[in-house]
Formats: C-alpha cells, structure tokens, sequence
C-alpha cells in the first residue's frame, strides 16, 4: 500500500477547556473544511478538535488506491494514534459515518467515549434482494456514477445543489453552496469514483452490532441525497440505546444549514 499523508486540523487544547476530543469525519466528496461551523462552536465549548481530509480529498495525498472502507477505518485508527488520543468522540457525517461503524467493528471501543452519525450512509445505501430498505437503487447508482466520469464539473455543480436542497428547495446560500462546490473539486478522480463505490455498496449492518458506545443520531427529515427512513432512522434502530434527532426541514448538508441546532444536539450529547 502506497504510503499517504493525510492532511489534520489541530485545534489544540483551548484554554480553559477540559481538552475533550471530538474528531471530525467528513462527507464526500468534501474535506474538513466543510466542519468550520462545527469546529468554532466545539472550540468555544472547550473541547480540543480534530477534523483531517479523507485520503484523495482536499489536502490529502491522493493516491491511486485503498478507496474502501477497511483502509478509510485504518486511516482514521492513524490519526487517533499518531495524535494519541483517548477518550474521544467520533463525529461521522455521511460516509464518514461509516469510518465511524468501521472503525470501532475492526479496531475496538478503547479509545471512544461515544460516537455521532450524522446524516450517515450506514447501515446499508443499496437496495438489494437482502437489503430491501436501501434507499439507493442499482440504476440510481450507475446514473450517478456514470454522470461523474462523463462531466466532473457538471456532476458537482449538480449534486451540490441536491445536497443542500429539500423538496422545498435550496436550503443555504449560493456562498455556501460554492464553498462546497470548490472543496469537491479538491478531490482526485479516482478518489472520488473509488469513494462512491465505497459509500454506496458498502453493508454495515454488522459493523454497527460492535457499537455499545452511547451513540447519537442526526439527520434531517428534508434529506434526498441520504434519506432518513433508508439510514439514519435504521442506524438508531440498530444501535440500542441510540439518540435519534431529526432536524425538521434538515436536507444532506444539514450541519451548514441548520449548524445552530446540529451544534446545539451535538454539545448536549457531548456534556452527558
């Protein structure tokens, strides 16, 4: 396996605070730029914020390889280590909830104090014989997939639009949607193509049976890039003793959109 740097965002200790980590996994196809709203109101809460770009995404190494959810889940194991962090409390939005489910299936709970999915693919995006509730279909996926080889540009352009929309239409500001849009233009090609792949067939329905950790879940109830009812609704199920929060009105980009009351769900689980 090629050896990669990935990209970390330190905050340190703020002063004053208790120096609790949170690390901060982010979505595709962005980096962890896309927590900044989430980063300032953690810090002012004194807690210590650790958010680094997925491998092949914003100021990572790019390599031509390890785009599926074992060696995203041994990256993640990378940073806790290499930073020597305890005691922690993972926050996987979208994919990167599935590092979160990963990570602590393959590598243990000793260094988690809890864990957050929000707006997260798991416990299983594609629709199958066995996995009747996906809410990705076959000729979904392959639509989608074919449009990002065919016109990269085209392709984020239009599903940054769908990520912070609702039924009822864009949900942020033209500002914020560029700033999305500019951070998934950071990715490589074959990152993310490999990615996709990886979020949209990936099962895991077991790896969430590992999780006895308190757990909470977020998700707004507008969501159409990762439905509620197909994910986040049947990660809490899953996961007994979970927290369910539905953000009312919420789409995909639900931390940006509604950042006052995903922070504010988000630094209550934390004081627990």
């Amino acid at each position: 396996m090629t050896d990669v740097t990935l990209h970390i965002d330190d905050s340190g200790i703020p002063e004053g605070g208790d120096g609790r980590t949170v690390v901060l996994i982010h979505g595709w196809p962005l980096s962890a730029e896309s927590w900044d709203a989430q980063t300032e109101a953690l810090v002012a809460a004194g807690h210590r914020v650790v958010a680094y770009d997925r491998r092949g995404f914003g100021r990572s190494s790019k390599p031509e390889e390890g785009y599926d959810y074992d060696t995203f889940a041994a990256d993640l194991d990378s940073v806790l280590t290499q930073l020597d962090l305890t005691d922690v409390t993972l926050v996987g939005f979208s994919m990167g909830g599935g590092e979160v489910a990963r990570y602590v299936a393959g590598h243990g709970q000793d260094r988690v104090r809890s864990v957050v999915f929000a707006a997260a693919v798991p416990p299983f995006l594609m629709q199958g014989d066995d996995n009747p509730e996906g809410p990705l279909t076959k000729e979904a996926f392959q639509e989608m997939r074919g449009g990002l080889e065919a016109d990269r540009d085209a392709f984020f352009d239009e599903f940054t639009t769908g990520f912070f929309s609702t039924a009822e239409g864009i949900q942020v500001s033209e500002e914020q949607r560029q700033e999305a849009l500019a951070l998934a233009k950071q990715s490589s090609q074959t990152a993310a193509l490999g990615a996709m792949d990886a979020w949209a067939t990936t099962d895991f329905r077991d790896d969430l049976d590992a999780i006895t950790v308190p757990t909470l879940v977020i998700h707004g109830d507008g969501d159409q890039t990762v439905p509620l009812e197909g994910s986040g609704a049947r990660t809490a199920a899953a996961i007994e003793g979970s927290e369910l929060h539905v953000i009312e009105g919420g789409p995909h980009g639900c931390n940006v959109s509604h950042a006052e009351e995903f922070n504010r769900v988000l630094l209550d689980f934390l004081q627990r």
